[in-house]
């Protein structure tokens, strides 16, 4: 039997919130990228579009960046 998903969350505060940390902490996402061993086009698709990221993804972010 498939459960219903009842929540789903907006990923485009949390991306806003990472490229405005980043920005900050002086951090291209080239640079970014290379640290996370990411490709600079996966955290364009999270900053500025909403993506969901993975959630190793995610709270590597969060942590990084106190999010």
């Amino acid at each position: 039997m498939k459960r219903e998903v009842e929540f789903v969350y907006d990923f485009k505060a949390f991306g806003q919130a990472i490229k405005k940390a980043r920005r900050a902490a002086g951090y291209s996402r080239k640079k970014l990228g290379h640290e996370l061993n990411l490709a600079p086009r996966y955290l364009v698709s999270i900053e500025n579009e909403g993506q969901h990221p993975s959630l190793q993804i995610f709270f590597e972010l969060m942590l990084r960046y106190d999010i």
